[in-house]
């Protein structure tokens, strides 16, 4: 009985809530902000759905590793029906979300031939594309167990790190970017930036045996370059330096804004580096240091060198 009053209780509460005025001036928002996007359809066209694209994740990492990431239970014979049945099945339903975000960029209320086509061809080179991908991600699990000396099996790095989490699906997502559907991709990146506390944007280029340690609080910005075997650990940001903004105050977008590391380079906890600059070949960053300058192949730089070049240069008094 106790049950049955409290839920009277709160419906009794509803009816002073004005429910009916709150939805009235929502409508009104909704109404502005579709009007001040140009879209003029009463119903927007759907978002590809984040809950859908978590699926096509895991699906697309159980077909990429079936013996870890996959089912348990199938014999060696049965492995290459599961991989095909998982990517019959994790495709089509990408195919779908892809077809909301080429239906929502059209801006029309029905997908048009021509892209319901297009969505078909983005499917099918993303699906070549997967041996490559795959090809990578064994490199950066080889570079994790190998730079790790805390990883007893390259088993262990896959099923544990979270830094091998956020670059399988930064691998992923990053095809899907050079395919034309960003949103996607920055859905898919995101969805291992809220798990890992990884951050890598899907447009940014990054070569094999990448390896993340630790990795929380890792920022990698949208044309950051890293070359082959480059190793980061906790909280390193990749980032812009600053915003250049047009005639009309708005943000200059796509230009070239953040690092480039080349091969070979290690970048410690903390380090900040900024803008287009070039950190060379078989460098070391040590941890919390701020870099906005370029810095040769084979450089060591430490927080305290740091710290000695700003006070020689009167910026530190």
């Amino acid at each position: 009985m106790s049950h049955i009053k409290r839920t009277q209780d709160l419906l009794l509460q509803s009816t002073y809530l004005d429910v009916d005025s709150i939805v009235a001036e929502l409508r009104v928002l909704r109404a502005a902000s579709m009007e001040s996007r140009n879209r003029q359809h009463d119903k927007p066209p759907k978002l590809p759905s984040r809950k859908i694209l978590i699926g096509v994740a895991e699906g697309l990492g159980a077909a990429l590793f079936p013996n870890r990431l996959g089912s348990s239970e199938f014999a060696d014979e049965g492995i290459d029906y599961y991989v095909g049945h998982t990517l019959n099945m994790t495709l089509r339903e990408l195919m779908v979300q892809i077809q909301h975000e080429l239906l929502y960029n059209s801006g029309l209320e029905v997908l048009s031939a021509e892209d319901r086509e297009q969505s078909v061809t983005i499917t099918q080179a993303f699906a070549k594309r997967l041996p490559e991908v795959r090809s990578l991600l064994e490199s950066d699990i080889s570079a994790a167990y190998e730079g790790d000396p805390a990883a007893r099996n390259v088993d262990e790095v896959l099923v544990c790190y979270p830094g091998i989490m956020a670059i399988m699906h930064y691998r992923l997502a990053h095809v899907l970017h050079g395919l034309g559907v960003p949103l996607i991709a920055r859905m898919i990146s995101e969805i291992a930036h809220s798990i890992t506390g990884i951050e890598i944007h899907p447009g940014a280029q990054i070569g094999g045996r990448f390896f993340i340690d630790h990795g929380t609080g890792v920022v990698i910005g949208e044309t950051a370059v890293i070359g082959h075997n480059v190793r980061l650990y906790q909280a390193v940001t990749l980032g812009a330096k600053r915003f250049p903004v047009d005639e009309n105050g708005a943000l200059v977008k796509g230009n070239l804004r953040h690092p480039i590391v080349e091969d070979d380079v290690v970048i410690y906890a903390g380090a900040t580096i900024l803008g287009r600059i070039t950190i060379g070949r078989g460098s070391t960053i040590g941890g919390n240091v701020w870099l906005t300058r370029s810095v040769p192949p084979g450089s060591n730089i430490s927080q305290a060198q740091m710290r000695q070049e700003v006070f020689e240069g009167g910026g530190g008094i």
